[in-house]
């Protein structure tokens, strides 16, 4: 279960997964050892699943973010299984979602331009039988964050001691 110190901890990560340990044990309330252990906890039980950079997508030319609306009349899980391998190893695809509603997947595709988009877009088709394929280009990057929203998370009561 998840504690408030843990939670604390948590933001601070996600924010800045360089903050030495003892900075954050400053910041939570803890010393270093035992702040030190939650957080490996907290990777052990696959709550912290990795620790990254993020790049400004300008930087790496990754300029062009486009949304790919998928639908299939294929829906074994066979056709499935052979799109997820197809798409897993498109490093242009940076988020892959199978949806509810109209849209089959959509895939969140970042390239350096349009004429690099048509690349990704005819090796995607002639690798896999699609029926429709809509996209979207994104104009501006209004808000963009990898922190998860900590608001919901179950959050373990302190226990009172009896005296």
């Amino acid at each position: 279960m998840i504690d408030r110190i843990d939670r604390k901890i948590l933001q601070i990560l996600q924010e800045d997964c360089t903050v030495p340990v003892a900075e954050i044990g400053r910041r939570v309330g803890l010393s270093t050892t035992p702040c030190w252990r939650r957080i490996q906890k907290l990777e052990e039980d696959g709550v912290i699943q990795r620790r990254v950079a993020v790049l400004d997508p300008r930087q790496v030319n990754a300029k062009v973010t486009a949304f790919v609306a998928i639908t299939t009349n294929q829906h074994s899980e066979e056709w499935l299984k052979r799109f997820a391998e197809v798409v897993s190893v498109m490093p242009e695809v940076v988020e892959f979602y199978r949806m509810a509603g109209q849209v089959d997947y959509l895939l969140r595709v970042v390239v350096p331009d349009i004429e690099a988009y048509d690349v990704f877009y005819k090796k995607l088709i002639a690798k896999i039988e699609i029926a429709d394929v809509s996209t979207t280009f994104a104009m501006e990057r209004i808000k963009y964050t990898t922190a998860l929203p900590l608001q919901f998370v179950a959050v373990e009561k302190p226990t009172e001691k009896a005296g």
